[in-house]
């Protein structure tokens, strides 16, 4: 497993998350060619703080003649890009972040923010470069420790704010990221920072896991501290014992649907590629009797399952659950031979184990242990006993 590990013990801001992925072995030109859409240039250059040699990126330009300022604006201007959709959709998500934060802080619709002209242009730079940057490395896991977000006031147009300042706390409080103050007597975690490393982290933990590294890279802050003013980046590969792999995770709520219709729904779904259907009882509201539907599936029919969810309950609406992604044991079928009552058998067995081969679960497949119930006429439970006992010996000799 492929782990990026961020630890920013001197704060992050958009352009430190960038270089910190330069010097880590990003292309230079990959950023370059994205940013280009918005007639931006990116200028890399290498710096020294405290004695450590870091990347420090800066962006130049920006579409000519454009007062690219608004919210609208600034998405439409993403969305008409060009540019992959996996870039496009995490650029916007990320900007989502900030734009819901500064609208909730300043009590107005997002729809209606205005960002300063030059800070915009840095704004998309940043998004852009850091999603192009996350997409080349391509993680299957990102780890963070604890951001130093500094102390003291910041200068703003409405005044002096504590640190870190009501935008990039709002960012902070949206998602999983621990921090901390200290260190200086200054704002070291931007909202953009905030809101990048918030949207791509999986983990914050308060201290690294066990890890082997194996890249190292540093992005250059603006100020000179008592300590080197970069954030760290490594690759690196954690002692993890599961796999994962990515999903997809739909929910409604359906309070006039019957129960034929909704175990129905389960086999359509199932037969149509859904990893998993669950369907719960619920109290909604006056009163109503209802239930909630869960569906697992693969990302890229996230769609196709939510339209089968309308099609065949009738609901006006499906909610895709945000999932960073999922753990998961990998899973092997075995064909087994069981002697029963003295009389050989046929029955599949489900083995599941950890990344490095340990046996988590072992589980007799139902249909096929269901047969044999049925033609030795024994109780079924007493047949899954059996045929589980005898896997364990053969895996276990």
């Amino acid at each position: 497993m492929k782990a990026l590990i961020f630890e920013p013990f001197s704060g992050a801001s958009g352009d430190m998350v960038i270089s910190s992925l330069l010097d880590l072995g990003v292309n230079e030109s990959e950023i370059a060619d994205g940013i280009a859409a918005f007639n931006l240039r990116m200028e890399v250059e290498e710096v020294e703080k405290r004695g450590i040699v870091a990347k420090k990126v800066r962006f130049i330009g920006g579409l000519d003649g454009a007062e690219l300022r608004s919210y609208p604006e600034i998405v439409r201007t993403i969305r008409d890009s060009g540019l992959d959709n996996e870039i496009i959709n995490n650029s916007l998500r990320i900007f989502e972040l900030i734009a819901d934060a500064e609208a909730r802080v300043h009590g107005e619709d997002k729809q209606h923010l205005i960002f300063h002209e030059l800070g915009a242009m840095d704004t998309i730079g940043d998004l852009i470069g850091s999603s192009i940057a996350f997409s080349s490395i391509h993680p299957d896991i990102v780890i963070c420790t604890p951001i130093s977000v500094g102390s003291g006031y910041v200068k703003t147009e409405h005044g002096l704010m504590p640190v870190p300042a009501p935008a990039t706390l709002e960012i902070l409080r949206r998602t999983s990221l621990l921090f901390q103050g200290g260190l200086s007597h200054s704002e070291l975690l931007t909202p953009t920072g905030a809101a990048i490393l918030g949207h791509f982290v999986h983990r914050s933990v308060s201290s690294l896991p066990p890890l082997s590294i194996t890249e190292t890279g540093y992005g250059a802050g603006s100020r000179d501290l008592s300590v080197p003013n970069v954030l760290r980046a490594s690759l690196g590969e954690p002692a993890m014992d599961l796999a994962t792999d990515v999903v997809g995770v739909l929910e409604t709520n359906v309070d006039n649907v019957t129960g034929e219709l909704l175990g129905n729904l389960i086999e359509v779904l199932m037969a149509e590629g859904a990893k998993d259907v669950t369907i719960m009882p619920a109290l909604m509201k006056k009163g109503r009797a209802g239930h909630v539907i869960r569906v697992i599936t693969v990302p890229e029919d996230v769609q196709r399952m939510a339209y089968l969810i309308m099609k065949e309950t009738g609901t006006l609406g499906v909610r895709e659950m945000t999932v960073r992604r999922r753990y998961i044991a990998s899973r092997e079928k075995v064909e087994m031979k069981v002697k029963i009552r003295g009389i050989e058998r046929g029955v599949a067995v489900k083995i599941g184990r950890s990344a490095d081969g340990e046996v988590l679960n072992i589980a007799a497949e139902f249909e096929d242990a269901k047969r044999v119930a049925s033609e030795l006429k024994m109780p079924l439970k007493d047949v899954i006993k059996i045929v589980e006992g005898e896997a364990r010996k053969n895996l276990f000799l």
